[in-house]
């Protein structure tokens, strides 16, 4: 498959799910924490795409997933609740903030792991 389909089809995956969200499940974002949601679902799916992929792409898969990663979390790092918020309001944001980084570290983990295998697999292979 090509890069051009490649992307074209995660494109597709990555509008159609969010028909698959609720609206509850963003309420308490704030638009840096949707913004980040979206990044960190199109990672998985590259993450996903890697497990499956062999070889040189699924090396490159991987470093494409890394790359995003480091840039999801220099954008977490970054984000602060906004001035002026209910303690309620502060609370949700909090919530928001710790759901996405704990996808975050399931990601890193997936990532470990597969790298682990990938370091007792020939890398002449594809």
């Amino acid at each position: 498959m090509t890069n051009h389909k490649v992307n074209k089809l995660i494109a597709i995956l990555i509008v159609s799910s969010f028909g698959f969200l609720s609206t509850p499940l963003l309420a308490g974002q704030d638009n840096n924490q949707r913004q980040l949601t979206q990044q960190v679902l199109k990672s998985k799916q590259i993450l996903q795409q890697a497990e499956a992929a062999k070889g040189v792409e699924r090396q490159k898969l991987m470093g494409e997933h890394m790359k995003m990663m480091h840039e999801s979390m220099k954008s977490m790092q970054a984000m602060k609740p906004k001035a002026g918020m209910t303690m309620q309001e502060h609370e949700d944001w909090i919530n928001e903030h710790q759901k996405l980084m704990d996808q975050m570290m399931e990601q890193m983990m997936s990532e470990h792991h597969l790298l682990m295998n990938m370091s007792e697999m020939p890398m002449h292979k594809k």
